[in-house]
């Protein structure tokens, strides 16, 4: 059935499709260069510690087990599949510990997408300039993030995971632009990108499969730009159509004006921003209070009789769930874990979602007293301040901080130093890289700019780190 209804924005799959395939890495500020090379670090980081993951692992098995010719590697693990199925891998790797970066208003993880599969392609070229692969993220950056942003937050509260459905067309972007494909043919691969998005967010509560979303978002993009290329065909209208449309399925509330608001102008991929803890972005403001205040204050976790936390409705819905250990998934997820380690151990990192600590006693007496709700204030702030807190403590010696925090550490509104994302990388590769090929990471990302060929890099990433 087809709808008679007008489109919600005419052309709009098409003037993406011509955008993203005509960029060219003379065209891109220095600005967008730059974020692009700390999200190449922040992935490298990312995509190697995911790799001494259990879930990472299992899903590298069944790569493996498909016995593919081997052209690009499945990072930190010292083998090699094809580039769908390395993708496949790589994409859930990055994905695999809340590490990666997040653009705020979409809320995708596109460093988990774009990345590996432009790398990926590279790699099976026999290598290409980085000029031509940081081309490639950004038209994953840009066309991944717009259409994020013009699901809304709407696609959420319905229950579906941005990663897996937005982020294809964040994949299938960077593929189709490293591929050269033509205007028409980066429109189709857009078409079928919109049909491949799938992933629900009910995974946050326990699930293995919450990483999978990025990795089979990452090779759903593979296969639509490869199809692409040989002239197959997608929808030519899927982000606007009035009925089977992407944003009309995805989101009871769309604007599809964001899809081109700015165009080639206002530059997404400048609004990114990484993640100082290994936990989901919406909780980050409130930890970053509790840390602040407890600083203030002078006092332990033992200290506290109560701590109340006041977040947006979005926050609320997404986090603040009763905790019951139910992995480590559902620890990263859940405001109350994070309060109750930060609270304990002063931070909310690798260590800290350990299997092994998710029953801690410890924990659970500190989340007994808390106690979370929705800030009538901070609602009313609306969407550009769903990561806004307001965290108020109480001492068992009767002293009372409050304070309301608008943004977390990380956040473009706030964002991280590169010597602040540098420092998280070395933290998060340190148990599983040497450390002079930390050193060689970190030089090789902040120079690929004008690297004459991404192989260096790649068969860095390639070799197998320890617990891989």
């Amino acid at each position: 059935m087809s709808s008679s209804k007008p489109p919600l924005l005419e052309h709009a799959t098409r003037d993406l499709a011509r955008f993203a395939s005509s960029i060219q890495f003379i065209d891109l500020p220095k600005e967008v260069i730059e974020r692009i090379k700390l999200s190449v670090l922040d992935h490298i980081g990312c995509v190697l510690y995911g790799a001494t993951l259990p879930w990472t692992q299992k899903v590298a098995e069944l790569a493996l087990a498909e016995d593919a010719k081997g052209v690009a590697s499945l990072y930190g693990m010292g083998k090699q599949s094809s580039v769908a199925l390395a993708a496949l891998v790589n994409g859930t790797s990055g994905h695999a510990f809340e590490l990666d970066d997040i653009h705020k208003e979409s809320i995708v993880h596109i460093g988990s997408l774009a990345p590996p599969v432009a790398l990926g392609f590279a790699e099976a070229a026999g290598g290409m300039s980085g000029k031509a692969a940081i081309t490639a993220m950004v038209a994953g950056y840009e066309i991944g993030a717009r259409v994020g942003n013009a699901a809304t937050m709407g696609l959420f509260f319905r229950g579906f995971h941005p990663q897996g459905t937005s982020g294809v067309f964040a994949s299938a972007a960077a593929a189709a632009r490293i591929l050269n494909l033509n205007a028409d043919q980066f429109l189709h691969a857009l078409g079928m990108a919109g049909s491949q998005a799938g992933g629900l967010m009910a995974a946050q509560e326990g699930a293995m499969v919450k990483r999978f979303h990025s990795g089979r978002a990452a090779q759903s993009g593979v296969y639509c730009a490869q199809l692409a290329q040989r002239n197959f065909t997608g929808i030519t209208d899927v982000l606007e159509a009035a009925y089977g449309g992407y944003l009309t399925v995805y989101s009871d509330t769309p604007n599809a004006a964001r899809l081109t608001d700015g165009l080639g102008q206002v530059w997404e991929t400048a609004n990114v921003g990484y993640k100082p803890h290994a936990s989901v972005t919406s909780i980050h403001t409130a930890l970053d209070g509790l840390a602040e205040i407890m600083r203030e204050m002078k006092i332990s976790a033992n200290d506290i009789a109560k701590l109340e936390t006041g977040l947006s409705p979005m926050t609320h819905v997404h986090c603040a769930w009763t905790y019951k250990a139910q992995g480590v998934t559902a620890a990263q997820m859940n405001l109350y874990y994070g309060l109750a380690v930060t609270a304990i151990d002063g931070m909310a990192f690798t260590e800290q979602y350990k299997q092994s600590r998710l029953n801690d006693p410890a924990i659970f007496d500190f989340i007994s007293r808390v106690s979370a709700y929705v800030d009538p204030e901070i609602e009313k702030m609306g969407a550009p301040f769903r990561h806004a807190a307001r965290v108020k403590v109480t001492a068992k010696d009767g002293r009372v901080v409050e304070k309301l925090l608008h943004h977390r550490r990380g956040s473009p509104e706030k964002p991280l130093s590169p010597e602040e994302i540098e420092y998280k990388f070395r933290n998060v590769v340190s148990g599983c890289v040497p450390k002079a090929n930390i050193d060689k990471f970190v030089k090789l990302a902040a120079t690929l700019d004008r690297a004459a060929s991404t192989n260096e890099l790649t068969a860095l990433m390639a070799k197998k780190v320890q617990g891989a």
